[in-house]
């Protein structure tokens, strides 16, 4: 194994675009129901969040995503901040309830219609779309039959799949399936966000038909692709963790924290079969896998890496409730959701997974940090001065531009996405109706 090298404490490389190839990839990414609205506009069906975000105090100040940033009716003008920002890739997902209203069967041309032009009005002015086709939007009605609980919920996502890349293959050079199928199931293991059912039995189910998802669209989305360069491929959440101190303990739970969060996703798409760790916990769900793993571990032309944070673990209490102990973070240290800054981890992350996992090409498709801005005014125009999240994303650009030169690894920095609690800001742009 290649020994890692180590991470430039100053910086050592000029920090500026030419010193990535031409073809490095800028961008930021969002996601349907954090930004669109127009919850019920042009036959959308409803989906798990529009429901979730409407009961009461699930959601900070009980708000929801019904109008949000509106971008389902003013993409030009994010188009154009874009443009401003020079950016050359943006990240989006299509809402499967918006293509899908009843999940499966017929489909709304007036969904489709509306991602079509936005990806026209992208390819106009040289922002290349990378499209998510699940960032957690599950259709209501699935969710009332099983979710992703049930095996037919990875079939019927086929069909969605089916439906956008025949409207838009002729035009989308990158596809990803499903972002952070960990994130997704993360409410099975602890009771929290959509849909709030707790219990691990349905974790391992949803996690295995999400993943049987990805695999069975692969073909479907090369299929239909009219592009020779076409890629496709997968986000998952990939942070680093360690022993929060040198104790035998420590260091056991840091592996078994890694298997569940990390490997958990990793290694049957790249090894085809699931972490050791995690096989005998398995078992009573779902025994024999071996036939759709070969479906899962199809290969792929690219991971996307979600990074965001160290974790050191101290201990762990009952790995299958998410109960943990982990070792505190300087104050100064952190972000305002809690999460360390620790751009080492990101260098160290993309060593590592080159190393074992040889996925071929990474993109970074989100990284950012949360910290509440403060607006002021200045000669009449609000401004907010961003140091801390200027300065995050610089040191996590130079862990991708330290790793690029070393192991000549191609690279997206995908930068920040929302995040439902508003008084907490992740993005580039202030709407005005925050400030």
């Amino acid at each position: 194994m290649r020994r890692a090298q180590q991470f430039p404490l100053s910086r050592e490389f000029p920090l500026s675009r030419t010193a990535f190839p031409p073809d490095f990839a800028w961008g930021t990414a969002t996601a349907a129901y954090q930004i669109e609205g127009a919850a019920n506009l042009d036959g959308k069906g409803k989906s798990i969040w529009d429901v979730y975000t409407h009961e009461p105090m699930k959601i900070h100040n009980n708000e929801n995503g019904d109008i949000a940033c509106d971008s389902y009716q003013r993409y030009p003008d994010d188009i154009r901040l874009m443009e401003d920002l020079g950016l050359n890739s943006y990240r989006f997902s299509i809402s499967w309830p918006r293509i899908l209203p009843d999940g499966r069967g017929k489909v709304n041309n007036k969904g489709l219609d509306h991602y079509e032009r936005l990806t026209d009005e992208l390819l106009k002015v040289g922002i290349q779309p990378l499209v998510t086709l699940y960032h957690w939007d599950l259709p209501q009605v699935l969710f009332e039959e099983g979710g992703w609980v049930e095996r037919s919920t990875a079939e019927a996502f086929c069909e969605y799949a089916d439906a956008v890349s025949r409207r838009l293959g002729d035009r989308v050079k990158n596809w990803i399936t499903i972002n952070e199928p960990f994130s997704c199931i993360y409410s099975h293991l602890t009771g929290k966000m959509v849909p709030g059912e707790k219990g691990f039995g349905n974790a391992v189910y949803a996690g295995h038909h999400l993943l049987l998802a990805h695999g069975l669209c692969l073909p479907i989305l090369r299929g239909n692709s009219k592009r020779p360069d076409t890629e496709v491929g997968i986000s998952l959440s990939l942070n680093y963790y360690k022993p929060g101190n040198n104790t035998p303990e420590a260091k056991a739970a840091a592996g078994t924290f890694d298997a569940y969060a990390n490997r958990w996703f990793l290694d049957p798409i790249y090894k085809g079969s699931y972490p050791c760790e995690l096989v005998r916990a398995f078992e009573p769900y779902i025994g024999n896998y071996a036939e759709d793993m070969k479906i899962i571990s199809q290969p792929t032309d690219f991971l996307g890496m979600n990074y965001y944070l160290r974790s050191q673990i101290v201990s762990i209490q009952d790995i299958t409730n998410w109960e943990y102990t982990t070792r505190t973070p300087q104050p100064d240290e952190i972000t305002d959701m809690g999460w360390e800054v620790y751009p080492e981890g990101l260098y160290l992350l993309l060593q590592r997974i080159n190393s074992e996992y040889t996925p071929g090409k990474i993109l970074i498709t989100e990284n950012g940090a949360a910290f509440k801005d403060e607006a002021v005014q200045e000669n009449g125009v609000f401004a907010i001065h961003d140091p801390h999240r200027t300065a995050y994303i610089q040191k996590h650009i130079l862990a991708v531009l330290t790793e690029y030169r070393i192991n000549t690894l191609y690279c997206e920095f995908d930068s920040i996405k929302s995040h439902h609690q508003k008084s907490i800001f992740r993005g580039h742009i202030l709407l005005d109706s925050l400030i």
